[in-house]
C-alpha cells in the first residue's frame, strides 16, 4: 500500500514539476470496507491509499485516475473530457461461501474509458462510459454522478447521487449462473441489462490547514436483474472509507 502511494505521489509531482503554479495535493490512507450481495459472502476489508489531485492536465480522485485531452477552467465554471480508469471491486471465489461452491471465479478488474465532467461553483456533474480493460467480462457501464458541497461548522460535506447503466454482460459476469454451474438448488440464470442507483457522501473534518479526517459512505441498490439471481440475497451494497489525510501545496 505504501509503495503504491509513494509511486502515485511521485507521478503527480513529476507531472507538475514544470509548472510555476502551485497545486494542492492530498494524500492519506485508511481502511475500506464493502458488503457483498452474494449469499453467505463476507465483507471486503482492505487498506486503501487516498490521493486527490487535479492540475487540469492529470487527476487522481481517490482510486480513479485520468488524463484530460479537452476542457477549460475559469474561476466559476470548468469542464473537461478525459481518459480515465478505476478498479472494480466486485467478484468472488467459490470458497467465499457455501452457496458459491461449484461456481467459477469472478475476478476484480480495472475499468477504463471516457469521462466528461463539469463544475459550476461547488456543484458538479460527471458522465462516464467504461469497459473492462482486461476483457474479463467484455462488458460496459454508463455512469452519471451529480453532487454539491455543503458546510456545517467545521464539517464539509460532498453528497452526490449516482446512476449506472450496467450491460447484460456485466450483470451476467458478476451475478449470472452458467449451465455448467447450475445445481438442484441453484438454477441457471441469465440476466438482461439493468440500472443501479446509488448515493454517497464525503465528510471532511479538518484539524488545521493540513491535517483532516475524511469519511466516505456509499450505498448502491443493485439492479433487479442482479438481485433476482439465485446466488444473491441482498438488494444493497454498502461501502465506506475512513482515512487520515494530509493536504499541501506543491
Amino acid at each position: 500500500m505504501i509503495q503504491k502511494l509513494l509511486l502515485l505521489s511521485l507521478l503527480v509531482f513529476t507531472l507538475n514539476a514544470a509548472s510555476d503554479t502551485k497545486q494542492k495535493v492530498t494524500i492519506g490512507a485508511g481502511p475500506f470496507i464493502q458488503t457483498q450481495a452474494y449469499k453467505g459472502a463476507d465483507n471486503i476489508f482492505i487498506p486503501s491509499p487516498v490521493i486527490f489531485f487535479d492540475n487540469s492536465l492529470f487527476y487522481i480522485r481517490w482510486s480513479r485516475a485520468g488524463v484530460y485531452f479537452l476542457g477549460d477552467k475559469s474561476e466559476k465554471f470548468s469542464w473537461g473530457v478525459s481518459l480515465t480508469a478505476q478498479p472494480r471491486t466486485y467478484g468472488y471465489e467459490a470458497s467465499d461461501s457455501t452457496y458459491l461452491q461449484g461456481m467459477d471465479k469472478r475476478d476484480n478488474t480495472l475499468e477504463g474509458g471516457l469521462a466528461f465532467s463539469a463544475q459550476y461553483d461547488d456543484a458538479y456533474i460527471e458522465v462516464m462510459a467504461l469497459t473492462d480493460i482486461f476483457h474479463r467480462n467484455y462488458s460496459f457501464i454508463f455512469k452519471t454522478e451529480i453532487g454539491d458541497k455543503y458546510t456545517l461548522g467545521k464539517l464539509i460535506f460532498y453528497p452526490s447521487i449516482i446512476i449506472s447503466y450496467q450491460s447484460a454482460d456485466f450483470i451476467n459476469y458478476y451475478y449470472g449462473v452458467k449451465n455448467s454451474e447450475s445445481t438442484a438448488w441453484r438454477a441457471e440464470y441469465k440476466a438482461d441489462a439493468g440500472i443501479q442507483l446509488g448515493a454517497q457522501t464525503y465528510i471532511k473534518y479538518p484539524f488545521n490547514d493540513n491535517w483532516a479526517v475524511l469519511l466516505n459512505a456509499r450505498v448502491d441498490k443493485i439492479p433487479t436483474e442482479a438481485s433476482n439471481s439465485p446466488i444473491v440475497d441482498k438488494d444493497y451494497i454498502y461501502s465506506g472509507l475512513l482515512s487520515l489525510i494530509y493536504t499541501f501545496e506543491y
